[in-house]
């Protein structure tokens, strides 16, 4: 029996609502697992839950290898974007001129709809990957990335592919994250007498100031695959009343890393340059994320490449500004890198989609990875 089509797969995944419950609608990833596992049950491959939250698991398939004590982990995320605001029905997959519309189609329901199509295929022709294969579907990446560290507890393997939208392109790099609040306390007063407060807002200009100053200088630092690191002042809110001297303001700040930097050392230049400002200001960490740097003569990298190439694709390695899961799999030691169907431009889209030959693609990228690994 031959499986299903990778479009009929991916379909049935965005039928799923799947959206991130720290978003708007969010109905978590229960569903979606419960659907995978017995989709690959039907097929004879083993699976099993991994609890991460209360209804929020990873979903792990395993397909055993030739080469005893060897893994190869393929993964990717289950949850989605907030379906809020959509242009168009979120849950209905509908393919239009050669593409397939809806949440999740592209970030990142394709990827794994094309490793599910890859690891059934396998197992309907009776081939057996060279190393042990894990597909791992997780959950929450679009929040706080805890179903891949989950994923990461005690896990060893000698590389792992991620799924992202990066166009099948050979993805080695990728930037990290550091965001964080910066905070300003001043006294409040009635504003027919402002000289008897003092101005939270005002006070956080000297900060934004200088945050914006000292991000001049961030040009000047390059990494070849992946440019200069960046600063966004993405947030800001003050006060409660326009009669009134706001006593409270803050900015959320979103700083972009290249490899040789670290979330520590970059937060503590800032804490540094929030005190130089006198301001009074302090700094709250709401996420950091490391940069991701594989070697790109590390084995994974090497075998994707030549798979890639054999396929008549883009081989060379390359980076991208945005992050991944791939970043937590390589600091638990395993080397790791990113393929996947579509662009980050159609990702959390209002306009949701992915071109269904790049998934078919996909599908037979992950097929033959999983065999040459």
């Amino acid at each position: 029996m031959n499986p299903p089509p990778v479009i009929e797969i991916l379909a049935e995944l965005v039928r799923i609502n799947s959206v991130n419950p720290a978003y708007a609608g969010g109905a978590g990833e229960a569903a979606i697992s419960r659907w995978i596992g017995e989709f690959l049950s039907a097929w004879g491959i083993e699976n099993f839950e991994q609890e991460v939250l209360p209804r929020r698991p990873n979903r792990i398939a395993r397909l055993p290898g030739r080469e005893p004590g060897r893994r190869l982990v393929f993964e990717a995320h289950t949850d989605t974007a907030s379906a809020e605001g959509m242009a168009i029905p979120p849950f209905v997959p509908a393919i239009r001129e050669g593409r397939l519309y809806g949440r999740g189609a592209c970030d990142t329901k394709a990827g794994l709809a094309a490793m599910l199509h890859a690891a059934v295929t396998l197992a309907s022709r009776g081939e057996q990957p060279r190393a042990e294969v894990w597909i791992a579907a997780t959950a929450d990446e679009e929040h706080a990335y805890r179903g891949v560290l989950k994923l990461c507890e005690g896990l060893e393997a000698e590389g792992a592919v991620v799924s992202e939208p990066t166009w099948l392109r050979l993805v080695i790099a990728t930037k990290g994250c550091l965001r964080f609040r910066a905070h300003t306390r001043g006294r409040a007063a009635h504003s027919s007498k402002p000289e008897l407060g003092v101005n939270a807002i005002v006070r956080m200009v000297a900060v934004i100031q200088a945050l914006e100053q000292d991000a001049a200088g961030l040009r000047l630092r390059r990494h070849p695959l992946l440019g200069a690191p960046t600063l966004n002042i993405g947030l800001i809110r003050g006060g409660t009343q326009v009669n009134m001297v706001p006593e409270t303001c803050w900015i959320e700040v979103d700083r972009r890393l290249i490899p040789g930097e670290s979330a520590e050392s970059v937060l503590r230049h800032y804490k540094q340059l929030v005190a130089s400002t006198e301001a009074g200001a302090w700094i709250e960490t709401t996420l950091t994320d490391e940069p991701l740097e594989t070697p790109a003569e590390a084995r994974v990298a090497r075998v994707a490449a030549r798979v890639l190439a054999g396929m008549g694709l883009e081989a060379e390695p390359a980076g991208v500004p945005y992050g991944s899961d791939a970043s937590k799999l390589a600091r638990a030691g395993i080397p790791s890198i990113v393929v996947g169907p579509g662009g980050i431009d159609q990702a959390h889209a209002a306009i949701e989609w992915v071109d269904c030959a790049e998934v078919e693609r996909a599908a037979e990228f992950y097929r033959r990875m999983m065999l040459e690994f």
